[in-house]
């Protein structure tokens, strides 16, 4: 279980497997990399898949910068730049930042930086997704990424309101603001939330350090994709924010999409603790309650998504790099059928797709009529 919570309230995991579940699977996992003599962080295929993303999200915005094209060239090179920021998201800064990426820090720090450029901040992002979503998977008040506020609802255990009856028609165009929100509101909010409750991942850092750290990037960032490109670009600055936001949306569309086919489907539970804070299972074995795979064996999927498909891998072993998730998921599989354990996952993505819709169409039923 992640050790990494400073000053959090304290939710209490059951301490009890009998059958000593994860203890079996970590042997197993273990003697995988031990007996293959590899490193359980990224390689080669891993390091030329991030200049190709890199490649991807700057290019394009190169290109628009360079060379005179009709608008709607540079709508849709903004668009793949989009591709490409989502890209960079899931295959560098995610390893990055779960320390994963590379045996070496300061490499883990510089790529993990790579959440500046996707309008984020890393001191933000390892709290929520680090500590609260991978602590806390998918129970209510502690895992925010399954908060949409109350435009979203989620969670059977989320207020209903009347407007959630139609979210399952409105939630893919609420889905593409999630970067855009990052670069104007969500990190303002969160450092206030998160400095305020004293929670960090590691050791809690200096708050005006933070600040300082989040004005600076910010002000960096909306320097080099919108004022450069209104101050190279012959065109009117309201068309460069159009383009702004075509990137940010279709990022934002792909992020949200591949987090919601692994957590907000039919078949992973949404567990609450009792009224003392505990938890019916151990941190393990409720990552296996609450996490679902999609398109495990769609090595496509797996490429792009940097891994996240097999986000029972990843949230049982979040240290180790996503190359390694095919193989270790026939491992996790064996073992959690061994132990008579869940193991969800659907065969494709267009599967998952259509039971995350079916189980926001289910959310938006007012609970009264159940």
């Amino acid at each position: 279980m992640p050790t990494e919570i400073h000053r959090m309230k304290k939710l209490n995991f059951s301490r009890i497997d009998n059958a000593k579940f994860f203890r079996t699977l970590n042997k197993r996992v273990n003697s995988y990399f031990k007996d293959n003599k590899i490193a359980r962080t990224g390689n080669w295929k891993l390091y030329s898949k991030a200049v190709l993303m890199f490649a991807l999200f700057f290019i394009p915005f190169a290109v628009i910068l360079t060379v005179s094209l009709p608008e709607w060239a540079l709508l849709l090179l903004a668009i793949i730049s989009g591709v490409g920021m989502a890209g960079v998201g899931m295959n560098v800064m995610h390893d990055s930042n779960h320390e994963s990426f590379s045996s070496k820090k300061w490499v883990n720090k510089l790529m993990g930086s790579s959440m500046y450029i996707l309008a984020g901040n890393v001191y933000n992002w390892k709290v929520q997704h680090n500590v609260l979503h991978h602590t806390f998977t998918n129970i209510k008040g502690h895992d925010e990424d399954i908060d949409a506020g109350r435009i979203i609802r989620f969670s059977k255990h989320s207020k209903w309101l009347k407007i959630h009856h139609l979210q399952k028609y409105y939630s893919i165009f609420i889905y593409g603001l999630l970067t855009i929100n990052w670069a104007i509101t969500t990190d303002v909010k969160q450092m206030r939330r998160y400095l305020k409750k004293g929670l960090s991942y590691g050791e809690f850092p200096n708050p005006t350090v933070q600040w300082i750290i989040l004005v600076i990037t910010k002000l960096m960032y909306y320097s080099f994709w919108v004022v450069l490109p209104i101050v190279v670009l012959d065109i009117s600055w309201w068309k460069v924010l159009i383009g702004f936001f075509a990137m940010h949306y279709t990022a934002g569309l792909i992020l949200s999409l591949v987090f919601q086919l692994a957590h907000v489907v039919p078949n992973t539970d949404m567990p609450l603790p009792d009224k003392d804070g505990n938890l019916e299972h151990t941190w393990a074995i409720h990552q296996l309650y609450t996490t679902s795979n999609f398109a495990p064996n769609n090595k496509f999927v797996t490429f792009c998504t940097g891994g996240l498909n097999h986000q029972v891998e990843h949230h049982i072993f979040p240290h180790i790099s996503h190359i390694h998730y095919e193989k270790l998921a026939k491992i996790v599989k064996a073992t959690t059928k061994e132990f008579n354990l869940p193991y969800h996952e659907y065969k494709t993505m267009g599967k998952a797709l259509v039971e995350h819709f079916s189980q926001l169409k289910t959310l938006g039923v007012n609970p009264a009529y159940h």
